[in-house]
């Protein structure tokens, strides 16, 4: 088999699979306009959250029987409970007991000095807000609720908080909504007591509402990895796209471990026990809104009955150690696909390193450099069979002439030139193709793990999972500023393809040559985290390759 050939398939195959992510799964646009910036105390909330809300229409329960009315319950206008712990800061309303503020301290709209804390709530009054519990037709989003606190603190000396929303309906139901915090981590308990104090039978159905707007604007939203509704599903995680969910809802069923709205770098779940999630239905509306509902089996509570419905909520980062100790498989929520088996390790060796060094830049050089060390024996023998194979050229040109017009007898006396020199014709592509599943894994790890959001490496380098951009004050179109790293991986390819020795006539070398450009243009929107480990790998493959050529290799 022709050696030239095996290796331009190999070369098309990649050139293909980024291709595919460069054109159909979108170019991310240059990240030049800062995004809004969300406050972070409350009265700094959106007026439109702390704005008070006025009295709902009141509603009607499902009854079995006929029963006394229930003594009128004067409402009051509803307040705001603020959470504040070392990780968050919430903001949840009587009304509905809806969640209307939830910012990461730990985590910042964008990488300036003086950004805010990342917001995950999106949406306004009017969009909806989550965790808002409906039970029949007598607990609604218009619930109006009364907290027992006003807002909990939680410190070194306080690590654990809770405060308790209560509301009574006009059909005489009573509604207890008990939220419990840590002071160190993003879950939250969320306890739902429902009791029957009519004189007759009620009916109803616990519904848990998740309403989520994408977490970053279309100049920060990633287009290479998946932002939507998602679900572990009878052991296997699903994700929703938009077009499967927009025209209509979706229902699923099964055994589900949570559902969740989630983005490259953020997820906001909910988890329950198995007789408290039945099923999940979603629909995408205007907008990119997308609505969740939890809900459970129809309960029938009789006079003076009452039952409760557990939740855990995550609210947080999509950091793999993190979701590991949640549980409930949310660590499934970061697919790295059919690399995952490689990607995994790679990531826990990523942030093993950087323990050590500080600088997520510097721990991707090591990685490189580990991977390239653990690959160079068999890429070694592969550089020397493309080296001998070289050698070879002029020998197998005379056998093409001699045996133009008999393929067949051509074919023959080339293998034989192989068989006698003891040369493998793929030797050069087998290391190649070893090392493709491991370039693809690095890949995934460093397009969606979350310690590269905002990392910075070095000098114009303040963002890993960003494009790189050297600023010089002159706005260049499409690009913004100039792509230095990409450019630097761009040359250390064409060096690379300068020393590498080919098999192939003049005319299919030049058309080789003009890969680096390719590369270059494909790389160009690529993380820069990427790009550095590209052409770091780079500048190793041309020492090996240096020193390969440097020795006097010559057939046996």
């Amino acid at each position: 088999m022709d050696n030239y050939r095996a290796f331009l398939a190999i070369v098309i195959s990649f050139v293909i699979l980024i291709v595919y992510q460069f054109f159909f799964a979108g170019v991310p646009t240059t990240k030049d306009v800062e995004l809004k910036k969300q406050d972070t105390a409350v009265e700094q909330v959106s007026p439109s959250v702390l704005k008070k809300e006025t009295p709902a229409a009141k509603t009607v329960d499902v009854q079995t029987t006929k029963v006394t009315p229930h003594p009128k319950v004067e409402e009051h206008p509803a307040r705001k409970v603020v959470v504040d712990t070392d990780v968050y800061k919430a903001v949840f309303s009587e009304r509905g007991g809806t969640l209307q503020s939830f910012i990461l301290k730990k985590y910042k709209e964008t990488d300036k000095s003086d950004s805010p804390g990342k917001q995950l709530i999106e949406t306004d009054p009017k969009q909806g807000y989550p965790l808002d519990f409906t039970w029949g037709t007598a607990v609604d989003k218009n619930t109006l609720y009364t907290s027992d606190k006003r807002d909990v603190q939680l410190n070194k000396q306080e690590n654990k908080g809770q405060f308790v929303m209560h509301a009574v309906t006009d059909s005489g139901l009573s509604v207890e909504r008990k939220y419990i915090f840590d002071r160190d981590n993003y879950l939250i308990h969320l306890e739902v007591k429902v009791k029957n104090n009519s004189n007759g039978a009620l009916q109803g159905q616990p519904h848990l509402l998740q309403v989520n707007m994408p977490f970053e604007d279309s100049a920060g939203k990633s287009r290479y990895n998946f932002t939507g509704p998602a679900a572990f599903l009878n052991g296997k995680l699903e994700e929703y796209k938009s077009k499967n969910i927009t025209d209509a809802p979706k229902t699923i069923q099964g055994t589900i471990d949570w559902a969740a709205y989630e983005g490259t770098y953020f997820i906001c779940g909910i988890m329950a026990d198995k007789d408290v999630i039945s099923s999940v239905t979603m629909q995408e509306q205007k907008n990119d809104l997308v609505h969740m509902t939890v809900s459970g089996k129809l309960d029938t509570l009789l006079p003076g009955k009452e039952i409760t419905y557990n939740y855990r909520l995550y609210y947080g980062p999509k950091k793999l150690s993190t979701l590991k100790k949640v549980g409930n498989n949310l660590d499934k929520s970061i697919n790295f696909g059919w690399f995952d088996v490689i990607a995994k390790p790679t990531l826990w060796l990523l942030n093993f390193l950087y323990g050590f060094v500080h600088n997520y830049g510097v721990a991707i050089i090591i990685v490189t450099i580990l991977f390239k060390a653990a690959f160079w024996p068999i890429t070694q023998k592969g550089m020397k069979s493309m080296k001998n194979m070289q050698k070879l050229q002029p020998k197998m040109a005379k056998i093409k002439e001699k045996y133009k017009d008999d393929p067949t007898r051509m074919n023959k006396e080339v293998m034989g030139l192989y068989k006698t020199y003891k040369v493998n014709p793929l030797g050069g592509c087998l290391p190649m193709v070893l090392q493709i599943p491991v370039f693809f894994a690095l890949y995934k790890v460093l397009l969606q793990c979350i310690e590269l959001r905002h990392a910075p490496f070095m000098l114009w380098i303040t963002d890993l999972s960003a494009p790189d951009r050297l600023w010089v004050g002159l706005h260049i179109p499409y690009l913004g500023g100039i792509p230095v790293l990409t450019l630097l991986m761009g040359v250390s390819m064409f060096a690379q393809q300068k020393l590498s020795p080919t098999t192939a006539d003049p005319t299919q070398a030049k058309i080789m040559m003009f890969l680096p450009l390719v590369f270059t243009v494909m790389f160009v929107n690529f993380a820069s985290g990427l790009v550095l480990y590209w052409f770091v790998n780079n500048l190793l493959s041309i020492l090996q390759q240096y020193l390969i050529n440097k020795q006097q290799i010559k057939p046996v």
